[in-house]
């Protein structure tokens, strides 16, 4: 269920979620946080499809905010631009497990998001904002950022990766988490796991692969130095489109994981001495991502120390 509410107020849309709340004998109070996604009419679509699956293990309000597209040229009657609110709510399969508000301001409103919000958001429940590509400098002193429990950036899909990652760390915060790193999830865990299993020899040198000025890799790669505490070599892999491998310089040789940019997304184990492995290992899913962080809340104390000591021992060149 789509319901379009043209030149509206937030006091009206509130009541109209209200209304049918009542309809469908339910209540707001199941919902476990208020997720705000600041993006674009482009892909604003793709972004709620994404918080929609992955609301169905975190029920909770979305919250999404583009700005609007409609041209107003007439001027009110001091002179001054017109200032519109177009919104949708949408209930049912439309909207995961909760309910979605799309606010699309126009002319001054398109400032002051947290205005529109405020009347919004689910009573004592945590927020959680979401950029989904371009995301401000600073997100503690944006409106949207600064009312929230956890803030979620995607630098890869920004204009300018390298940029908005180099934005995020010099004004970083225990609050702020990109999903760059958590596209890693599943390597680190495995490669945790390698290097619990006997031998335990020292390793004495890293070298991972993958795409060039791919934040993930550099990631991984300031991960693995803090870890170890010895040098890591970051190599481009033409033609990948994702860490393609890991290599762990031991004395008995070279313990490896290595996942061609393929699309079955199958890993190769390489132990020394011992015969290659295979294992699945796709590449995470966006939804996947919002999921993880959405169940997280709480700051991510090893990515702190990641993006503001890590991340200089490899990349001293940005």
């Amino acid at each position: 269920m789509i319901i379009t509410m043209k030149n509206t107020e937030t006091r009206e849309i509130s009541a109209k979620i209200d209304e049918l709340h009542e309809e469908r004998g339910e209540a707001a109070l199941g919902r476990v946080l208020t997720l705000l996604i600041s993006t674009n009419e482009t892909s604003l679509e793709h972004d709620l499809a994404v918080a929609n699956n992955a609301s169905r293990e975190h029920p909770c309000r979305v919250i999404a905010i583009a700005p609007n597209s409609r041209r107003v040229d007439a001027a009110a009657d001091d002179g001054k631009p017109h200032t519109f609110l177009d919104a949708e709510v949408r209930f049912g399969s439309d909207a995961g497990a909760g309910e979605i508000i799309v606010l699309r301001p126009i002319g001054g409103l398109v400032h002051h998001p947290d205005t529109l919000v405020i009347p919004l958001l689910v009573p004592d429940a945590p927020v959680v904002a979401w950029w989904p590509n371009e995301a401000p400098a600073n997100l503690s002193n944006d409106l949207l950022g600064s009312m929230a429990r956890s803030r979620i950036t995607d630098a890869m899909h920004s204009s300018n990766p390298m940029r908005t990652m180099d934005d995020l760390r010099r004004n970083w915060s225990s609050k702020n988490v990109d999903m760059s790193w958590t596209r890693l999830t599943v390597w680190r865990a495995m490669l945790a796991s390698m290097l619990d299993q006997p031998p335990h020899l020292l390793v004495s040198g890293v070298r991972v692969t993958g795409p060039k000025d791919f934040l993930p890799l550099n990631l991984l790669a300031a991960w693995l130095r803090l870890r170890l505490n010895v040098p890591v070599v970051v190599e481009d892999d033409p033609g990948a489109t994702a860490v393609t491998g890991v290599y762990l310089i031991r004395s008995d040789g070279v313990l490896s994981l290595e996942r061609p940019s393929t699309d079955d997304g199958i890993a190769v184990l390489n132990v020394p001495g011992q015969s290659p492995q295979t294992m699945s290992v796709p590449a995470r899913t966006i939804e996947e991502c919002l999921s993880e962080e959405l169940g997280r809340l709480d700051p991510d104390e090893i990515y702190a120390e990641v993006v503001t000591q890590g991340w200089d021992l490899i990349n001293s060149k940005h």
